[in-house]
């Protein structure tokens, strides 16, 4: 049986496009790949702010969205559309795209569109989703239930991105440049 972040990945296999656009397409499959592997399927917890979710797709930031009977396609559209394309996803080099992706669907495109402009680098970029996760459970204590999974997520995808990262000697586009 496949898992929902596979069914997601298979729904956009279908696209034909030119060398760049496939290799973009591939590093936003690799995301989404990444990123559904920590959103799980559908869940309906009464302290999460979202709300109803599946696949990350929440309620709150999707009010008129039958969350419950949300297609594959459906969210895998949804995640290219807002997510992937509003964070500015395609003109960022692999593995850092990964990083803005994830934080984007997690915390926010606008929050992230912020971090990018004040993060030198993705290790920078990483290190403020590290201190906003604290600064949450600071302010709001009853999100500390929260904080393991968000840890252990940001602790994968920091592996995520040193496993995916050039070799030392290889040149690397800056996002900030």
């Amino acid at each position: 049986m496949l898992k929902s972040y596979e069914i997601l990945v298979k729904s956009i296999d279908n696209q034909n496009k030119d060398h760049k656009q496939m290799v973009k397409l591939n590093e936003f499959k690799k995301s989404l790949a990444f990123t559904l592997k920590w959103e799980g399927t559908y869940s309906n917890d009464k302290d999460d702010p979202g709300g109803e979710t599946k696949w990350g797709i929440s309620k709150r930031a999707y009010p008129n969205l039958d969350i419950l009977n949300l297609t594959p396609e459906q969210a895998a559209s949804i995640y290219a559309n807002d997510y992937w394309d509003k964070a500015g996803c395609d003109q960022i080099p692999f593995p850092f795209c990964t990083a803005v992706f994830d934080s984007a669907v997690n915390l926010g495109v606008g929050r992230v569109l912020g971090w990018l402009k004040e993060a030198k680098d993705v290790k920078a970029f990483l290190d403020k989703r590290r201190r906003f996760y604290y600064d949450r459970v600071n302010k709001s204590p009853t999100s500390v239930k929260y904080l393991k999974g968000w840890l252990n997520r940001l602790n994968d995808l920091s592996k995520f991105v040193d496993t995916n990262t050039n070799p030392v000697g290889e040149d690397r586009k800056d996002v900030n440049s």
